[in-house]
Parts: C-alpha cells; sequence; structure tokens
C-alpha cells in the first residue's frame, strides 16, 4: 500500500510524534534524554526552525516545530539519525530505533497551537507519572513558567505567551491557568506504555533490557555493582530467564558471570 502524503501545514507549525520501534523504549536514561535535547540544539545551530514545545516520554516524542526556513521531514531525520546511531552504539544494538516515519499533523491557527502545547506538556500527567506538568523534568513546561527561563537553550516561549498577554508575569499565569484547563480539541495521541519491556529476543534487547533494570534498582551503578547485589541480580535473572530466547550460556555471558548460578536461580 503507498504511503499517504504528508498533511503540509501553511502555517509551517506541526505536532510531531515519533515512537520507538516495536513500541520499544528510546530513553533508557537521563543521559539519553539530555542527548537528545542536545541533539536538537545541535541541529539548530543556524536557527532555521523554532521549537515550541517537546515532551520526551519513555517509548515516544512528542515536538511542537515551526519548520521556518527548513522542512519538517528534514528536520527531524537529522535529528533522528544522529540521535539513533548514539543510541545503538551506547546499547551496542543493530537495527531500526524509531517506528517507520514520524506522525505529524498541521497546526494552522492559534487556538490550536495552544492546544497542542497544552497536550504535549500533560502527557505525563494523561500517563499517570505526575499529578502536574510542572513535576515532569523532560518537557519544555517549565520553559515558559519559571522565572528564570529554564529553557534548555531550544524552546522559543515569547511567541507562544505573547499571545496570552503583553505582560511577562502575567502571560506566565494565564499560562498556568490554561494548561490546568479541560480542551475540547481532538489531538493525535501516542499511549504511553508504563512497563519493562518483555519482548527480549536477542542480544541487544536484553542489554537494553539489563540497562534499564539497573537505572531503576542501582543508583549510579553498572552491572559489575547489580550483581553484587544477590536478590537483585536473582530477580534480573529470573526475568531474563522467563522472557527471552536466550539460552543461560548466553545469559551468564552478558552478564559476565558463571553459567551455574543462572542454572541454581529458580
Amino acid at each position: 500500500m503507498p504511503r499517504v502524503s504528508r498533511k503540509l501545514s501553511r502555517s509551517k507549525v506541526y505536532h510531531v510524534m515519533v515512537r520507538g520501534n516495536e513500541r520499544k523504549k528510546i530513553f533508557i536514561d537521563d543521559e539519553d534524554r539530555e542527548r537528545f535535547i542536545s541533539t536538537i540544539r545541535e541541529k539548530n545551530k543556524e536557527r532555521k526552525f523554532l521549537v515550541y514545545a517537546f515532551c520526551l516520554m519513555d517509548n515516544h516524542i512528542h515536538l511542537l516545530i515551526n519548520e521556518g526556513q527548513d522542512q519538517i521531514t528534514k528536520i527531524m531525520q537529522r535529528i533522528g539519525v544522529s540521535y539513533a546511531y548514539y543510541f545503538n552504539k551506547k546499547y551496542k544494538r543493530t537495527g531500526h530505533l524509531f517506528q517507520d516515519r514520524f506522525k505529524s499533523e498541521a497546526i494552522e491557527n492559534e487556538r490550536y497551537l495552544l492546544a497542542a502545547l497544552k497536550y504535549i506538556h500533560n502527557n505525563p500527567v494523561k500517563a499517570n507519572i505526575v499529578e502536574n506538568p510542572a513535576q515532569f523534568r523532560w518537557s519544555s513546561y517549565n520553559a515558559y513558567v519559571s522565572k528564570h527561563n529554564t529553557n534548555y537553550g531550544i524552546i522559543e516561549r515569547n511567541e507562544i505567551l505573547s499571545m496570552l498577554s503583553d505582560d511577562d508575569e502575567q502571560s506566565i499565569k494565564l499560562f498556568i491557568m490554561y494548561s490546568n484547563e479541560l480542551d475540547d480539541i481532538e489531538l493525535i495521541d501516542l499511549q504511553e506504555e508504563n512497563r519493562l519491556e518483555k519482548n527480549i529476543l536477542n542480544e541487544a534487547d536484553a542489554r537494553l533490557y539489563i540497562a534499564e533494570f539497573i537505572n531503576k534498582n542501582v543508583q549510579q551503578g553498572d552491572i559489575e555493582h547489580l550483581m553484587e547485589k544477590r536478590e537483585l541480580r536473582n530477580e534480573l535473572i529470573l526475568e531474563l530467564k522467563a522472557n527471552s530466547t536466550l539460552s543461560i550460556r548466553e545469559i551468564a555471558r552478558i552478564l559476565g558471570i558463571d553459567r551455574n548460578i543462572v542454572q541454581r536461580v529458580k
């Protein structure tokens, strides 16, 4: 079946959504999220496009972009290729990181622009990760409401805030109020999956799973630290044995332990 042509925006503004291939996670730890943000900054050195909002969920990304002097397909290609190279190298994996091509919807007026901004910032609230968008670190919400304008060097907030008021303090207050209001505008949705990926088919999948397990259970640790914690080590071994196609020998090799240890854990 031929691909449906992407709907172009007359305003050049798009709500963009990118999802991990097979719904797998594209961010394992905070270093990954910081790298994605720095990738956007790097690919926009010449300020050819504008980023109004972002939200980095575990297995998908929301962006609100004005393509400006660039093209949205080229913008997303440059960002995606660069980040995928980093991710695959870090986690010793191959293959596609992102699912097919990105989704987008054209934003043609201020009402939809503000609605998209609200939707993006409230994604973590909808996913029951936080109670309000200010509690979520990996979105651009606090770039709008912070007096210090912590915008990661990529967010163009003034154009948005000026739509609400010419007074800076008043515009921020209105932005916060608007962000907490219900909206009747329907936007493209992506379901967030708040669970560990269980589909471990090969060594690359296993290494991603292990990295996620370590990040969740061992602060500032690595696989060696985890192996020293017997209960956690055994929990991980059980997970890998139950949810992967790997042999006991392969699990032992990846974890760097004797295969008899893996064999005994039940």
